[in-house]
């Protein structure tokens, strides 16, 4: 790569990374207003039920700063990210990257066995229906995706544990576990239940791909040659290449928004059901964090996914580096 192309990759890299940082003030500032327009007292959810003094009410309005204006309040949070400081989670007393850490594990092992598992078993169902068009094998195929496509995730969750937590006690049903093996038996379930409908998707776009590629003209002529059937399919392939990868990434930001609530309803300690706590008490600094995180990741998702077609497609390649 010549050094013209390789500050072009730069260049085009720095701006897909600068829209998603757009894209996190965006939501950084939405999700403070929803939060502090968001019904519920913090001053009650912190004192509960207990009597208070005067005294007492002002001094936590004071300490979390609930009287300043909105804005004050939003700048104030905005300073001390771009500082590298969370806050401090409102509900637990801890800062929010100490919260954070405690629950990311569940949550990234959740994500990265559910998207292996959707992968693995949707990428080459999907091909093999695609080259069997109408076979015994297609129906059934076909018939199993619109069943992942239509049925909600906390639907499948709750069959799930119906099936085989309960009727065959297979797997935990509920709970993260204690320690890397056993956690990893905790999270297999939900791992599956949050790859059922999502490898529906991908099974469904993969098919289409690469029935798009078997009727087009490159195979057309390739069979016309005489080349054997294993050349061409691996020609297909080829060719279906990128819409499989842009599949496989959509999917990915798919799993990372639908973990929260595969989360909870199998009661996981993740960064899901951390969300779903932190908004029901107004714990504005741990959900501005999580909000952000997920919008992160999702967005970095997408960057690596716009940049792997420079890496399948040399057209796109050399339309993007010498321009």
């Amino acid at each position: 790569m010549s050094g013209r192309q390789s500050l072009r990759l730069a260049q085009t890299i720095a701006l897909r990374l600068l829209g998603v940082a757009v894209i996190l003030a965006i939501i950084s500032f939405l999700t403070f207003a929803l939060m502090y327009l968001a019904p519920g007292d913090l001053v009650k959810n912190l004192l509960g039920n207990r009597p208070s003094t005067p005294e007492a009410v002002a001094a936590i309005r004071a300490q979390y700063h609930l009287d300043d204006p909105f804005i004050v309040q939003y700048w104030e949070w905005l300073r001390g990210v771009l500082h590298g400081d969370l806050g401090a989670s409102i509900r637990m007393q801890q800062p929010v990257s100490q919260v954070l850490a405690d629950r990311s594990s569940v949550t990234i092992i959740l994500i990265v066995l559910s998207f292996v598992i959707a992968v693995v078993s949707s990428i080459p169902l999907g091909i093999l229906s695609a080259t069997r068009r109408g076979s015994g094998l297609d129906r059934f195929a076909s018939a199993v995706t619109l069943t992942g496509l239509s049925a909600p995730s906390f639907a499948l969750a709750i069959v799930g544990i119906y099936l085989f937590a309960m009727l065959l006690p297979i797997f935990p049903a509920y709970g993260g576990g204690s320690g890397l093996w056993d956690q990893l038996y905790h999270l297999i379930l939900p791992s599956i239940v949050l790859a059922a409908g999502i490898g529906a998707i991908l099974m469904r776009m993969t098919r289409a791909a690469v029935i798009r590629e078997l009727d087009g003209d490159a195979i057309t002529f390739a069979r016309a040659r005489g080349l054997p059937q294993r050349v061409v399919q691996r020609i297909a392939l080829r060719g279906a290449l990128i819409p499989i990868v842009t599949s496989a990434g959509l999917i990915l930001t798919f799993i990372i928004g639908g973990t929260i609530i595969v989360e909870t309803v199998f009661a996981l300690p993740g960064i899901g059901q951390l969300l779903e706590e932190s908004v029901l008490f107004k714990d504005l600094p741990v959900v501005q964090a999580l909000t952000l995180l997920v919008a992160a990741a999702i967005g970095i998702v997408t960057v690596i996914v716009d940049l792997s077609y420079l890496v399948f497609d040399p057209r796109v390649r050399a339309r993007e580096l010498n321009r």
